[in-house]
């Protein structure tokens, strides 16, 4: 089975997810959609698509496309998301999947309805190296102590600081640290954990109202996941889970490049498994197969969904507001 999907933003993400799709074999790019359809046309000509739309309306009533991967700013996810799903088209919608959890728990209930297949794009929990991680637990003994740490500083920030406003600073798009960086490790311990007991959030808040870097702490019965995230600074320390048995280093937490077994008095363990340079190969892979063996309801939509809860909460608790939040738009 081939599926056919179009793309919904023009960004260098977009071009990732199309050339890990193509390199699955199992999709072919039939439409692109900007709001400037010279633009979208721009960018089809890369790949020998002629299909282009400026209405997202025509896209969804299209014949043409099975699927759509959504990468357009936060604050659209779920409306167009909703779009495709009411017209019968699957949906790949980049992290986050919608604004706040009223947003992710309508579009759930609708492709359930739909008979289509909801997936975020959360390239984190389908890797080789993640799948590793959950396989080695068990060698760390009771499990005691988790940090994991993804800190980035933004590209834009320095366009913020002389005044601009950059859409991934602005909360009329849904955005912030959480949304953006922190959503990547707390996604990495709802897969790997499930859903904690409770949580405590801080942050700390630009004046444009959305949140800089902050931290959040999972309460499991056990051990607690400490998570710094944050997008104006730079983080180089790995990631680390900690049992009485052993210890766990994760580099690069969003993607999961290396992991190490560390035990008392005997030299480290390296333990990586190979993965693809483009990591987002790997969540190509797993939509393809939900779609192909039409598994609407799957795992990751309960990670999202709790993964969402946690940071609608966690919002409300620092005081990150988005018009999304007032708006009953999905």
């Amino acid at each position: 089975m081939m599926i056919r999907f179009g793309v919904i933003g023009t960004n260098w993400i977009t071009d990732s997810f199309i050339d890990a799709a193509i390199k699955t074999g199992k999709y072919q790019l039939t439409a692109v959609y900007s709001r400037q359809v010279e633009k979208a046309q721009e960018f089809a000509e890369k790949y020998g698509v002629t299909l282009c739309f400026d209405s997202l309306d025509e896209m969804a009533a299209s014949e043409e496309l099975d699927a759509v991967y959504v990468a357009s700013p936060n604050s659209f996810h779920g409306p167009q998301a909703k779009l495709f799903i009411e017209h019968g088209k699957h949906v790949i919608g980049e992290k986050p999947l919608a604004s706040n959890i009223t947003e992710v728990e309508t579009l759930v209930s609708l492709a359930q309805e739909k008979g289509v297949v909801l997936f975020e794009a959360m390239k984190t929990v389908y890797t080789p190296n993640f799948q590793l991680i959950r396989e080695t637990l068990p060698k760390l003994g009771k499990l005691r102590k988790v940090y994991l740490s993804y800190c980035q500083l933004s590209s834009r920030y320095g366009k913020y600081l002389n005044g601009e406003n950059p859409n991934t600073f602005n909360p009329v798009f849904s955005n912030g640290s959480l949304m953006d960086i922190g959503i990547y490790p707390l996604s990495a311990a709802i897969g790997l954990f499930g859903e904690p007991n409770s949580f405590t959030a801080q942050g700390v808040l630009l004046d444009s109202g959305v949140d800089a870097h902050g931290t959040l702490v999972l309460h499991y019965s056990q051990f607690d996941v400490v998570i710094s995230h944050s997008k104006v600074s730079d983080g180089l320390i790995p990631s680390e889970l900690q049992g009485e048995q052993a210890t766990m280093l994760v580099n690069s937490i969003s993607e999961c490049r290396s992991v190490t077994l560390h035990r008392s008095d005997e030299p480290p363990v390296e333990l990586t498994r190979e993965q693809e340079d483009n990591a987002m190969y790997y969540e190509a892979v797993e939509f393809a197969r939900l779609v192909e063996q039409q598994t609407v309801m799957h795992p990751g939509l309960t990670r999202s969904c709790i993964v969402s809860a946690i940071i609608t909460q966690a919002r409300d608790i620092i005081g990150v507001r988005f018009p999304a939040d007032s708006e009953a738009r999905v």
